[in-house]
């Protein structure tokens, strides 16, 4: 896969349960952004994701790319924070293959912009089709208890549909 840029979040709540190294597998390198990088190594100092992210900077996997078009940013920081924004300026700029979000709002803006894009759902789903985790349904009620990952009842059963585990 060619470009793969990713948000705060899919970082954040993928270390969490311990599967950042999902992202490697599939994707093979990571593109995020100064804010990203901010929010999740700097200011996430001592919480999930911060060691996990430094260490695949550093192993060479997970690179830090600027966007280019300040206006672009300015104009998506009107609707999301720093992260999201800079995250989707950078996919439009560079065409990414595919942008790693989960806030709905971010979601439906890439939708706008014909950005391909998944979440932590869509990946752990993905996953479990290709056998990297055992139960969909024990890594999403693992997310759940991170806490500051929700997940609606809906898309729940959803998810476990696909993958044949309800």
């Amino acid at each position: 896969m060619g470009l793969v840029v990713s948000d705060s979040s899919t970082l954040i709540h993928l270390a969490g349960i311990g599967r950042l190294a999902l992202l490697e597998k599939f994707y093979e390198r990571i593109t995020i952004t100064p804010a990203v990088w901010r929010e999740v190594v700097e200011q996430g100092k001592g919480r999930a994701g911060a060691v996990e992210v430094a260490n695949a900077h550093q192993a060479g996997w997970i690179e830090v790319v600027a966007p280019a078009d300040e206006s672009l940013v300015r104009l998506l920081r009107r609707d999301l924070g720093d992260g999201e924004s800079e995250v989707l300026a950078l996919a439009i700029e560079r065409q990414a293959d595919l942008t790693l979000l989960d806030e709905s709002e971010a979601r439906r803006i890439a939708g706008m912009y014909g950005l391909s894009r998944t979440g932590v759902i869509g990946i752990l789903i993905r996953a479990k089709r290709e056998g990297e985790i055992e139960s969909l349904r024990a890594e999403l009620d693992r997310l759940r208890d991170l806490g500051g990952f929700w997940i609606e009842d809906r898309l729940y059963h959803r998810a476990l549909v696909a993958v044949g585990e309800e």
